[in-house]
């Protein structure tokens, strides 16, 4: 056979066993999918029911770095406030900031808010190109694909951390994960099909999610195991390679809850930008991921009986904190830049994690969502 032959000949068995692929794993997607919220089903979708780009976009956002079981009921609590972009758009920013509370990597929800303002502006209609939703607040490459698979149907390649485990696992590759990234991406393109790549792109994280886990895979299940080339090896937890990290830096400081007789409990908004922007807090001393602040009852912002009510600890992406946590009661009225918030409001408020623990610490159980409040 001709060279030129053997390279037609081999290119053609390749895309067969690309299509294959797809072929097998929608198959697998439509008896098991997971049933998200946001989510059209494929029965949904045979008949015609296509996705909500607003609630797509939604849910990926609050999908980064968060999990799935911790983002349902946030995803149901925004879609019940603000049904449609225009709503979100319409919203203050502090109740957007409120309603996200929790989930952390707050920068998501101020670009959130953002975003919404400028489709709104736009006649509420999210662009239907991974170009265009680039141009949009907080929409990277991840997301951009992913709305342009699931919400628009387009032939995008959707790589999050489940797909890259599922890839590395398929080819065996042995390069480490962050530098693998643009070779994964370029496998899974060749892989993606034109019918139904918002299936496919679900099927695949479903299948990472799912089967393909991190620790114990359930390769004997797996729709695509006679293809994976890690299950020949033995060893597919090996996959993906990842290069030691670095620890973490610790930082420490202290944080103040003054409490009033009637519950209250005085706070403050940060600054809009930096760490933790437009969130509420309990006074602290001045602590950043690269700088400690101090941990003693004499930074307190004004005098009082101070008494230290334990430590906690909290991790961000890149530093760990402690915070001594003093408690203190006082009547006086709120100092400048500071209010009180009423004990039955403070479940509402657009506390951070760390925020919650300090306070709960102090106070157990104040942080906490009054019985008969919905």
């Amino acid at each position: 056979m001709a060279p030129l032959d053997q390279t037609r000949k081999a290119s053609q068995q390749a895309a067969s066993e690309d299509t294959g692929i797809a072929s097998r794993l929608l198959t697998w997607y439509d008896a098991h999918h997971r049933d998200l919220p946001w989510r059209v089903t494929p029965v949904a979708f045979a008949r015609g029911v296509r996705a909500d780009p607003y609630r797509v976009w939604l849910s990926e956002v609050m999908l980064q770095q968060t999990t799935v079981e911790a983002v349902k009921a946030y995803f149901r609590n925004f879609v019940g406030k603000w049904p449609t972009v225009e709503a979100l758009a319409a919203a203050p920013a502090e109740d957007v900031m409120k309603a996200w509370a929790g989930l952390g990597y707050y920068s998501r929800a101020r670009n959130l808010k953002a975003c919404a303002d400028l489709v709104a502006l736009r006649g509420g209609r999210f662009p239907d190109t991974e170009a265009g939703l680039r141009e949009l607040p907080g929409i990277g490459a991840y997301t951009a694909a992913a709305i342009a698979a699931i919400a628009f149907d387009r032939p995008a390649a959707v790589v999050d951390g489940n797909v890259e485990r599922v890839m590395t696992r398929l080819y065996s590759i042995d390069t480490p994960l962050s530098e693998a990234k643009p070779q994964i991406r370029a496998l899974v393109e060749k892989l993606v099909p034109q019918a139904r790549p918002g299936d496919f792109a679900q099927a695949m994280m479903d299948l990472g999610a799912t089967i393909c886990t991190p620790k114990r895979p359930r390769c004997m299940l797996c729709p695509i195991r006679e293809d994976c080339s890690a299950i020949l090896s033995g060893d597919p937890e090996r996959f993906p390679i990842r290069l030691p990290k670095d620890d973490k830096p610790l930082r420490r400081g202290a944080a103040f809850v003054a409490e009033r007789a009637d519950g209250a409990i005085l706070m403050r908004k940060r600054p809009e930008k930096g760490l933790l922007g437009g969130m509420t807090e309990v006074p602290t001393t001045d602590w950043t991921a690269r700088i400690d602040g101090a941990t003693t009852a004499d930074a307190a912002p004004f005098p009082a009986d101070w008494r230290r009510a334990g430590q906690i600890g909290h991790v961000f992406t890149h530093f760990a904190l402690e915070l001594e946590i003093f408690h203190a009661r006082i009547n006086d009225d709120a100092p400048s830049g500071h209010f009180w918030s009423l004990a039955h409001e403070i479940s509402g408020e657009a506390l951070p994690t760390v925020m919650k623990k300090a306070i709960e610490a102090a106070i157990p159980g104040a942080t906490k969502r009054p019985k008969g409040m919905q």
